[in-house]
């Protein structure tokens, strides 16, 4: 099992979004996503998220948001407990990516770029202000997702218990 942090910096109604397309074995190859990565030893999911956005992106948070759990489980890849994020304030300038190209995009178009299914779950999430802290378990066969858990409560696949 792994951690990650995975964080959308908002401004007015775009995201910041980062196209991977330079990191070889990459899961997340040629997807759309915000920005984030592995914890390391002895962070916390808020030290990790300050860490990786200016490792990233070049910018200090400085009005962030902890809004929920994502467990990304895979046929293909470790059990993965992705911390998300929002962000609308922060200090610097973007700075280019090594893993990718950052690009700002309309929140209406995300949808529209290649990502993970189960990501149009979690960024409607998001987009709701009054959206309580949540808990969203997704779980992929290959690329396609094959169930999604909101709260305990089955969106899609499995039959409820």
């Amino acid at each position: 099992m792994i951690n990650t942090t995975l964080c959308y910096i908002r401004r007015g109604e775009e995201y910041l979004m980062l196209h991977r397309i330079k990191k070889e074995n990459d899961l997340n190859h040629d997807k759309w996503i915000g920005i984030g990565g592995k914890f390391e030893d002895k962070e916390s999911p808020e030290d990790c998220l300050l860490r990786e956005a200016w490792e990233e992106t070049g910018l200090t948070l400085t009005d962030y948001r902890y809004r929920g759990l994502v467990t990304f489980v895979s046929d293909r890849w470790p059990t993965e407990y992705m911390h998300l994020f929002t962000a609308d304030g922060w200090t610097g300038t973007l700075k280019d990516c090594d893993e990718g190209v950052l690009e700002w995009v309309p929140r209406q178009r995300l949808l529209e770029l290649p990502h993970w299914e189960g990501d149009a779950i979690f960024l409607d999430l998001i987009a709701r202000e009054d959206t309580p802290f949540f808990s969203l378990k997704l779980r992929y066969e290959g690329e396609t997702l094959a169930e999604a858990v909101l709260d305990g409560r089955h969106l899609k696949g499995a039959p409820e218990v």
